[in-house]
Formats: C-alpha cells, sequence, structure tokens
C-alpha cells in the first residue's frame, strides 16, 4: 500500500507575464529565494521559489482567475513580526480571529491569489 508522505510543493497561477512581479512578492515580501527551474520546465514559463522547508511553484495561465477561497496556510513561528513585515513592503493584510488556538491573517499575492499565514498558540 502506497501512503502520502508530504507535501512537495504547492504550485499558485499567475497570468502571462507575471514572473518579475511572483520575484517581486516572494522573495522581497516573503523572504523566499527562487529556485533554478529544471531546463525542460523552463519553456512552461513560471518561477519557483523555497526555504528550504516550504517549495512554491508559480506557474503561467493563459486563462489566468485567481484562487479566491482556495489558499496555502503556512505555519509560521513569529506572525506578528511577519505581518510587520508584509505591511511594511505596503500588502495588505486581513486579520482573522475566528480559528480557536490560532493567530492568523490572510494576504493576496500579487495575482490575487489567497494566502493564509497562522501561528498556533501555545496552551
Amino acid at each position: 500500500m502506497m501512503l502520502i508522505k508530504r507535501i512537495d510543493h504547492i504550485q499558485l497561477a499567475a497570468p502571462t507575464g507575471g514572473e518579475d512581479k511572483a520575484r517581486t512578492f516572494f522573495q522581497d515580501v516573503l523572504s523566499l529565494q527562487e529556485v533554478e527551474k529544471p531546463l525542460e520546465l523552463k519553456k512552461n514559463g513560471g518561477v519557483w521559489f523555497s526555504n528550504g522547508h516550504i517549495h512554491i511553484h508559480v506557474g503561467i495561465e493563459e486563462s489566468f482567475l485567481p484562487a479566491k477561497k482556495a489558499h496555502p496556510a503556512f505555519e509560521v513561528s513569529d506572525i506578528e513580526a511577519l505581518a510587520s513585515q508584509i505591511t511594511e513592503k505596503g500588502v495588505a493584510i486581513q486579520h482573522d480571529d475566528r480559528l480557536p488556538g490560532a493567530k492568523r491573517f490572510y494576504v493576496n499575492d500579487p495575482f490575487g491569489n489567497r494566502l493564509e499565514f497562522l501561528e498556533w498558540l501555545a496552551e
């Protein structure tokens, strides 16, 4: 029997030509590093990012529509510091206190995709 081990990466969609906006957001705002795509995949466009633990692939989609409800959720260790870092870069955050035991907020990437950031509170 095959078991799912972990999520290898998440893929977010972006419109044609969105690579530079993705770099600005994921590198400059979220402090992730760009990862070189394999040669055979470069022709598809898009850009990849990682911090060693999380891998995000931003793929180009001709008939792009942002994910407004579906979203990845990233667990963070200092949510207040991350919120400050993001807002200092001019990106709006939407706080949400409806999840018991956690602090969290949402951000839209430059293409309108929803991203969640949360920190579980110690009991």
